[in-house]
């Protein structure tokens, strides 16, 4: 079928407003994506999950590969597409359909941003505890479909804990509806679990039923210098501990991130002093600030009485809190020396120092001038590693240098931005082949055509 002939297809099913044609579509703002990435051959926008199984089937018969776009917020060229193929964007199906405060449930659109869910659902006394930098323009769907995590994983889980059921479209058009809204249900195979981190290659998600908390009465966060990792380590159980599982935040950052962050241009000023080797940022969530506040003080003076804390800072209201937060996620300082390259991985906390300082050490050793910057949720075992070489054909003498070291370890390339093509050449570092072989069979069992984000995750059969 030429273009012309599906764009007159593809209007029928969704309106003028429905598709955009290619050169329109690589004028659209790009998210994280690089604008050279935002190609197609058409880009189609339904409003329903019925537009989008009538979209997916015309594909299927026609044979037209189809990339799926949420906020298109990833970091793995996951919804990379060419011009060969059709995006479909669910963009427009935003709606959040339903809130339940008594079962504490939402049932949103897969276009629905993470931050609109969050100040939906606020008015009700309740909360959607997932958050992240990208709240603003990431999308439910596409947190669900790439098994988003985050800052608050260490008491709430990844996205795969925050979904109750969902509604997705297969690359033939059949719609698999299993919009569960119980938090126990045990009949049969739980499907929602095959498209949940799949990243758009076994359906498209079009609906989800999400499971909300109530909304925390109290927030305590305070910025802490540490003399060395094992203080690092001991501070993290110590804090569990103290607060009774009110902690939700652990967030660390190694010397030079934080030096980074906190000096012209970056808009922070440090609240510490430069010069420990590490910095954590520590948030409690709870019922009651009157006695939670005093409890998480109490819980630092603590640490600082046996020797795990140098120096702190605690904030004493909302803003101060906002305050500290921004300094952990101004990320984009990373990029005052040009494009780096970011990593996102996960390994045993015990493994941790030695892994970056193996890291630095064959960076230096290949590039005395190169920048390298550690943060990340230390508490859940996920750490960002961002490097800067000067050169873009550095990449692949990079990943090495930071993938293989993490086989030994039992350690993942991907903690929680998911594969895309840019980790696909070391899927084999952290899945096992029977693993591998298990993915491919379902990929093909549910796309036998490999027609759903082709060349993602899995090279094609």
């Amino acid at each position: 079928m030429d273009t012309d002939t599906l764009r007159a297809h593809l209007r029928d099913l969704l309106g003028e407003a429905g598709v955009v044609d290619a050169a329109d579509a690589a004028q659209r703002p790009a998210g994280f994506m690089r604008q050279d990435t935002v190609q197609c051959r058409l880009l189609a926008r339904p409003r329903s999950t019925a537009e989008v199984a009538a979209v997916l089937r015309l594909c299927h018969a026609q044979r037209i590969p189809v990339v799926p776009h949420g906020g298109r917020t990833g970091l793995v060229h996951g919804a990379d597409a060419t011009p060969a193929q059709l995006v479909l964007s669910l963009e427009r199906m935003n709606a959040i359909e339903a809130i339940d405060p008594r079962q504490r449930v939402a049932v949103a659109q897969a276009g629905v941003t993470l931050q609109a869910l969050q100040e939906a659902v606020q008015p009700h006394g309740l909360a959607f505890p997932l958050d992240l930098g990208a709240r603003g323009s990431a999308t439910l769907g596409g947190n669900a479909a790439t098994n988003a995590g985050g800052n608050r994983v260490i008491r709430h889980g990844m996205m795969r804990e925050r979904v109750l059921g969902l509604e997705a479209v297969l690359a033939d058009g059949t719609v698999v509806s299993s919009l569960n809204r119980m938090l126990k249900n045990n009949a049969g195979y739980d499907l929602k679990q095959l498209f949940i981190g799949s990243e758009g290659t076994l359906g498209v998600i079009t609906r989800l039923v999400l499971r909300l908390a109530e909304l925390p009465a109290s927030q305590n966060v305070a910025l802490v210098a540490l003399p060395d990792f094992d203080a690092v380590a001991a501070l993290l159980g110590h804090m569990d501990r103290a607060l009774g599982g009110g902690l939700s935040a652990f967030e660390v950052m190694w010397r030079a991130f934080y030096e980074l962050v906190t000096t012209p241009p970056a808009a922070s000023a440090p609240p510490l002093a430069h010069g420990q080797p590490f910095y954590a940022l520590v948030e409690s969530q709870g019922a009651d600030q009157a006695l939670d506040g005093p409890r998480f003080v109490a819980a630092l003076e603590a640490a600082m009485a046996q020797g795990w804390i140098v120096d702190a800072a605690v904030a004493g209201s909302a803003r101060e809190c906002a305050a500290l937060w921004a300094l952990r996620d101004d990320v984009m300082q990373t990029a005052r020396h040009g494009w780096p390259f970011t990593f996102d991985v996960s390994l045993p906390i015990a493994a941790m120092e030695g892994y970056v300082a193996q890291v630095q050490g064959a960076l230096a050793a290949r590039w005395p001038a190169h920048h390298c910057w550690v943060f990340g949720h230390l508490g859940d075992g996920n750490l960002h590693v961002v490097i800067h070489t000067g050169a873009d054909g550095d990449r692949a003498a990079v990943e090495q240098i930071v993938y293989a070291p993490l086989a030994p370890l039992q350690g993942s390339v991907s903690a929680e931005h998911g594969i895309g093509l840019e980790k696909k050449p070391y899927l084999h570092l952290s899945r096992s082949v029977a693993e591998i072989a298990l993915m491919r069979t379902l990929k093909q069992a549910l796309d036998p055509l490999q027609l759903l984000n082709p060349g993602k995750v899995l090279h094609d059969s």
